[in-house]
């Protein structure tokens, strides 16, 4: 049902050291970037499946991290949602909530929470 969630930035190279990186942690890779002022980068498992794209906004305005925005990311297992946050504070991503379990127990969410270095907050999580 997702195609795509947009991030915005202030250092699009600084933005696109910490996506390349922690993404490589969960097989995520640079699909697309295009080419104009914003240089919106798309990045995921193949253009057939849900994107997280960083890049300038379009108003020349600067970005900033909306409040109750959050972008959250399917990992594979609770190990690897232990990989990306870990990455992610490694890359100076800040921390929203370490890795644990969330809500009911028969739900099975085990989430962790941090923010990018330009302050857009996401989550990364494991169902079941």
């Amino acid at each position: 049902m997702i195609g795509y969630a947009t991030l915005g930035t202030n250092d699009i190279d600084s933005a696109l050291a910490f996506y390349d990186a922690l993404f490589a942690t969960v097989g995520g890779k640079r699909l697309m970037q295009m080419p104009d002022a914003r240089q919106l980068t798309f990045y995921g498992a193949g253009p057939d499946k849900p994107m997280l794209v960083i890049g300038k906004p379009y108003d020349g305005a600067r970005a900033t991290a909306g409040n109750g925005t959050m972008v959250a990311l399917a990992a594979d297992s609770r190990e690897q949602v232990d990989q990306v946050y870990a990455k992610a504070i490694e890359l100076g991503g800040a921390d929203e909530g370490a890795a644990g379990m969330r809500g009911p127990e028969e739900m099975g969410f085990y989430g962790a929470y941090f923010r990018d270095p330009d302050g857009n907050k996401l989550c990364v999580f494991k169902m079941g």
